[in-house]
């Protein structure tokens, strides 16, 4: 590695503010200086990134994710406006 391009790499603690959850990872925004620390259960003290979402938050990860139905919405649009390639002469409709 060629030296003084790297950002520093180092402990972050990342918070959640929407599921009040806390994980302390390894980031290089570290580097950014913020100006927010946390002191962390070991006792030190890291500095801070607000997150908007993570997994404990985040609707896939938490089982409230929504299935859309596209082979309905497919099917619907075909009702109403007809099969592409279909009948010519402009008749719409399905059948």
């Amino acid at each position: 590695m060629r030296k003084g391009i790297h950002p520093e790499y180092g402990p972050v603690v990342f918070r959640d503010r929407a599921a009040n959850h806390t994980f302390l990872t390894r980031s290089t925004l570290s580097a950014v200086p913020t100006g927010k620390t946390i002191e962390w259960e070991d006792g030190q003290t890291y500095p801070v990134v607000d997150v908007e979402i993570s997994n404990v938050s985040h609707p896939f990860y938490t089982g409230t994710a929504r299935v859309l139905d596209t082979a309905g919405r497919v099917e619907r649009f075909e009702r109403r406006y007809g099969k592409p390639g279909g009948a010519p002469g402009g008749k719409r409709g399905g059948a």
